[in-house]
């Protein structure tokens, strides 16, 4: 760097500081080379158009030969624009015409649990596979992950019943070969019996009909199960049901990478795990407010509602 270079270096030094250090000034620098329009133009495509070839989104190159620009110029306005079409995000609003009555109980559940009561959140994780790799799995090594092969042998299924106790994290858990109502009422046994008889018992639940089955309610309707209370969740809302989120923990860490050759072999894997889980169980905090929940769906049904309109039309 030459004298001249060095002293407006220090200059700009002694007048703005560290911060002025390393910036270039306004009006200088490598000039703009996209023609006017041109980052409104992508922008537009990208949200508004598909290709000419039926593909379903664009990707850098395939907009870039559209308008005749460089790939990379596409990537530097998708990032300044937080666009990734290359991304899908998959979602559904529930048409429970009961949606905000159930989310306010459930949430207010959560959020607020009864006193001298236990609050569960229950669910069945079916079909959970015994699956046993072809080839044995490589071990993990500086560099390089772990391994295992995409092709496997199945052994067999069992359906897992879960409940979460909500506040203090710990779940009863049962595998049994079906998820009929007979099996619900089974389940529903070994909850009552966990819990003194002095507290309350509510449950959240979501809509299947083996909850609803006349097994279940008959039994509900003795006076002796009076301290049980079922709150079910609207229709196509498996994530307002906590326990979801600790099936989450069991496939991540227990189920996705193991190794069955039975299913028995399967169940005393489940059954260990969450033994270990529940000596140091970790709650799930429900941390949004119905109202916000209610909020965002209403303007997700505006939005799908705009949307068929546009398209009927």
């Amino acid at each position: 760097m030459d004298s001249d270079a060095i002293r407006r270096w220090r200059a700009r030094f002694a007048e703005k500081g560290v911060d002025g250090v390393g910036v270039i000034a306004k009006g200088r620098g490598r000039k703009p080379s996209l023609p006017p329009g041109t980052v409104a133009e992508v922008v537009r495509i990208t949200q508004h158009e598909e290709p000419a070839d039926g593909s379903t989104h664009w990707t850098t190159r395939s907009l870039a030969r559209r308008l005749g620009i460089g790939k990379d110029a596409v990537a530097g306005i998708w990032s300044d624009h937080n666009l990734k079409p290359w991304r899908v995000d998959t979602f559904k609003i529930s048409n429970d015409p009961h949606f905000e009555q159930k989310l306010v109980d459930v949430v207010g559940l959560y959020m607020n649990p009864p006193e001298r009561a236990v609050l569960f959140s229950f669910d069945e994780k079916t079909q959970c596979q015994a699956l046993d790799r072809t080839q044995p799995s490589l071990p993990l090594r500086p560099g390089r992950a772990g391994t295992m092969t995409y092709d496997y042998k199945r052994h067999g299924t069992t359906d897992l019943f879960a409940a979460l106790n909500v506040t203090n994290g710990k779940v009863l858990t049962h595998c049994r070969t079906s998820h009929a109502a007979v099996d619900v009422l089974k389940f529903f046994k070994r909850i009552d019996a966990s819990v003194a008889r002095s507290l309350e018992i509510h449950v959240v639940l979501d809509n299947l009909s083996a909850h609803k089955a006349p097994e279940i309610t008959e039994w509900l309707a003795h006076p002796r199960r009076e301290r049980w209370h079922l709150h079910f969740t609207p229709t196509s809302s498996s994530w307002v049901n906590l326990v979801e989120r600790w099936f989450k923990e069991l496939t991540d860490k227990r189920l996705r990478r193991g190794v069955f050759t039975s299913v028995p072999e399967l169940i005393a894997a489940i059954e260990k795990w969450v033994e270990h889980w529940n000596k140091d169980p970790k709650p799930f905090v429900w941390h949004t407010p119905a109202a916000d929940i209610i909020e965002k769906v209403q303007r997700g049904r505006a939005a799908l509602h705009q949307i068929k309109s546009t398209t009927d039309h």
